[in-house]
Order: structure tokens, then sequence, then C-alpha cells
């Protein structure tokens, strides 16, 4: 929107502001926008949701409501100007969404939630600026800013994970006691909206096909991901061909790679099966040389394996780059344990090893679980968010035991899977995977049924892996909800 820069957030002293969704970023711009002597209007197709923000709220913070129907109007011209000065959108709104198209013909500035954080805490309306430490990627973004706080706060900062986990961004400028650090994870989505954001450290993980309905392009998705490069220390997952060209193209003074191989000066990677980092420099006798500092074995990295290798490196850059030393990394990752629903092992059933990899709500971040070792029997499906998943499908095709496809896109899978896996197994589970369940518990039933046939399919030493490489919303409230529904469905094979 090119008229986010035209107006300043300390100019918003009785301005009326359009806040479009009152779902989980709601709230905190409702609180910030009231701090800074704002009207906040909360628009919402649903009255329900809007009533839940108000309950939310600290006592004397309030907002107006409107339904979506109705906000359109208030962006309308009158006496020269729109009666609302400033459009605070819900990350998940796409820039073609005709309310934010009709703001823009009106010259309304719009903003996510983070511009509106970065802005407020830029101008220090809340106290001295913080630090801004921020984690985008395809895959890995929650670890790898669950590794990062870890490891601050064993640095004693005082250090909070924020956006897609934890608090929202506009909630930690209020939080007390103060926090100083921000660890956010950020989407994509979150940094097209916040385009004067610049972190102090930011990290680029890795960059695979995904949102590409939301952007329109792969190259459009790359730019948000790039948006956290731009600060001071820029870092980068060096064995990813896109994220490594968006560090080299970064505008910050500082690049670090990291990779799963030995580290060049200036990288953090791993020697003889140590995560080393290549940052600091000592002058020898003749010339400038870089000093291999060890920070603990990658046995010792949870979630084991390359991708949390990775992930651990990642958040070690960002950390040391603001002062956590050798000692707190090593200390926080030997002790970090990974979340839910990341390749977690669920039960072994008569030698059938079950895993929940819920969060793999994309091709890339299947990969991992798909490969790591042994024959799978894999329930996929969902939303595929413009996707291809063919190439996934080819690559995997060798260790697949059968397939259960369940969800909007399963179509799809099936297809990629008939010509890249035609002698494998695939059974299709219709379900209300339109969001509308057909009758009580209908997503249930369907994962129930799923577990089954995989169940069937599968012989002892088989993983059924719950790896779906899909969106979760066509039947699932999120990814966490389909993962707990996987685990009661195993829980029924094995009889409780």
């Amino acid at each position: 929107m090119t008229a986010v820069a035209e107006i300043d957030v300390r100019a918003l002293t009785g301005a009326r502001v359009l806040v479009l969704g009152a779902g989980v970023s709601g709230p905190g711009a409702v609180r910030i926008l009231d701090a800074l002597g704002a009207e906040p209007v909360v628009a919402d197709s649903r009255p329900e949701a809007i009533e839940r923000l108000r309950a939310a709220l600290p006592e004397g913070v309030t907002c107006a409501g409107v339904d979506l129907d109705r906000a359109a109007g208030l962006l309308a011209a009158g006496d020269g100007r729109s009666p609302v000065e400033l459009v605070v959108t819900s990350p998940g709104w796409r820039p073609d969404s005709p309310l934010l198209v009709a703001a823009a013909g009106s010259g309304v500035p719009v903003w996510g939630d983070v511009e509106l954080a970065w802005r407020a805490d830029a101008a220090e309306l809340f106290g001295p600026r913080r630090t801004w430490l921020a984690v985008t990627g395809t895959n890995g973004k929650t670890t790898t800013t669950a590794m990062l706080e870890a490891i601050c706060l064993e640095a004693g900062m005082a250090v909070r994970a924020c956006g897609n986990i934890g608090l929202p961004v506009t909630d930690v400028l209020l939080a007390e006691p103060r926090v100083d650090v921000l660890a956010a994870e950020l989407s994509s989505f979150q940094l097209h909206w916040a385009p004067s954001c610049r972190p102090d450290v930011g990290v680029v993980l890795n960059v695979a096909e995904d949102h590409l309905d939301w952007h329109g392009s792969m190259a459009a998705y790359a730019a948000a991901k790039a948006q956290v490069l731009t600060g001071r220390v820029a870092v980068a997952g060096a064995d990813d061909e896109i994220a490594a060209r968006l560090l080299a193209d970064a505008p910050a003074g500082t690049h670090i790679g990291v990779r799963l191989g030995a580290p060049a000066p200036g990288e953090l990677g791993v020697t003889d099966g140590t995560l080393t980092a290549c940052l600091g420099t000592h002058r020898g006798d003749d010339d400038e040389t870089v000093d291999p500092v060890p920070l603990l074995p990658a046995a010792d990295v949870s979630p084991a394996g390359p991708a949390g290798v990775l992930d651990a490196l990642a958040a070690s850059a960002v950390a040391l780059s603001v002062g956590a030393r050798p000692e707190h990394v090593a200390a926080a990752l030997h002790a970090f344990e990974v979340g839910a629903h990341r390749a977690a092992p669920v039960e072994t059933i008569d030698g059938v090893h079950y895993v929940d990899d819920s969060k793999a709500t994309n091709p890339h971040a299947a990969r991992t679980s798909l490969l790591a070792g042994g024959r799978r029997v894999w329930i996929a499906g969902g939303l595929l968010k413009g996707a291809d998943v063919d190439p996934l499908v080819a690559e995997v095709a060798p260790v697949l035991r059968g397939v259960v496809l369940i969800g909007r896109d399963r179509g799809r899978i099936a297809e990629a899977l008939a010509r890249h896996a035609p002698d494998v197994p695939v059974v299709q589970l219709e379900s209300g995977d339109d969001g509308v369940a057909a009758v009580p518990d209908e997503p249930q039933q369907t994962m129930d049924r799923a577990v089954a046939e995989a169940a069937r399919m599968a012989t002892g030493g088989d993983t059924v892996l719950l790896a779906p490489a899909a969106a979760s919303m066509d039947m699932f409230t999120d990814y966490g909800h389909r993962g707990r529904s996987f685990v009661l469905a195993v829980g029924r094979v094995a009889g409780r």
C-alpha cells in the first residue's frame, strides 16, 4: 500500500482507526491504539468475535464494533477526508481484499499490528526502544524462536517470544515487567503489512513454495521474507538457495550464514559433529584469522536431525549477535525441548511407530519427517495454498508403504501420487473439508478413519506419519487441533 508512510504514529491521538479482524492480533492492536489516544473501531463478520475481543480488554479500554458490511462506509470520503485515518489489518487479510483496496483508493494508510508496534516503539512512546530479533522462513520459525528466547533468557536478557508464538508484538510493548528484547516469529503476511520494520537482527531460515495463493508469486513471497534482513545483522540458511541469495543481497552491515557443513569465516556450522561458530576474530602474526568456537554437540540438539540443528544454529547466530556467549548457547540448547506436533513420537503399537508432525503445513516441512528413515504410511492433505506437491511426492515415493489422504486438496496429492508413485496404495477419505462439518465431530471421525486405514497398511517397523504438507483450516481449527485429533485416533487404535 503506497499510503503506508503518510501518517505519524504520534499523531493518532483522537484519530478514528479501523481494526480489521477481532482475532488474535485484534485485542493487542486495540490496546496500543487506546494507549495512543486513538478511537479504535473493530470490524468483523462475527458479532460474537467482537464481544470476545471486548471481554479480553483490560478494564477501562473500550472500542466500537461494526459489521464488515458497514465497515466500507467508514472509508468513504466526506468533507475532504475519510472518517477513518488508519486501517490496522489482521495479517491474514490479502492485499486484494475489497476493504483494503477501498482503503487504498481513499488514501487511507494500511498497517499490520507489527507495523503499528514497530512505529510506536521506534517513536519511544512506551519507553526506550526495544531490541527486535526477527525470525522468518517457510519452516522452522517456531522452534528457532523458542530456542532464541531460551538462549537470551540464559544470558540474562529481559526477552519475550512473540508474534506468531507467545504474545502478539503489540502486547509485548505494554507488558509488565518491561520486555527489552523481542524474539519475534514473523510470517510473510505480517512482514508484508510491516514495510517500515527494520529488526536489529533478522534471520531467514529457508524459502520454499508456500502461501503463493496469498502473495501471488514466489518472488513476492521471498521479498516479504527478506524484510527481516534490513537491519544491523542479517542471518540466513546458507544451504538454502533462495535464503542464501536473499542474504547476499541484504543491506545489513553484517551477514552471517548458517550451514550443516563446516563453517566458513563469518558463519556457524557443524564441525566433527559439534555446532561451531566462526564469528570472532584475532590478529595473528601475518593476518586476521577466525577462531572456531565450539558450542555443543549436534547430538544434544532437540529436535534431532538436520532441521533441528539448522534451527539451533540460526538461533545461536542471532543470540550471539546481541551479546549472548557460547556457554549461554550450550546451556540453553542442551535443556531445550521441542514443542508439540513437531515430529513428536506418539506411541508404538504392535511394532508400528506413530508420529505427529501436524506442524508440517507445507511440502517443504513434510519432507524432513518423510525422509527421516524407514518405511512410512503417510497421512496427508488439507489446504496446499498454491504449493506444488509433485517434487515432494517424487522424492519420497521410495519410502512410502501407503498413503491416506484427507482434506480439501487431497485430490491434487492423489494425482501426484498417481504420476510418481503408481504402485503405492492410496486411500482417499471424504469429509466436511469445506470447514462445515456435516455431522458433529466429523473432523475427529475422519481422523479416526485415517489412522485406522494407515494402521491396516503398516507392518512392524513402519511409521504411521501425520505430516499433512498442507494447512489445517479446511477441517480443523489449527495444526494443534489436527495433531491432538491424531493423538486421540492413535489411542483408539490402541484400544483406549
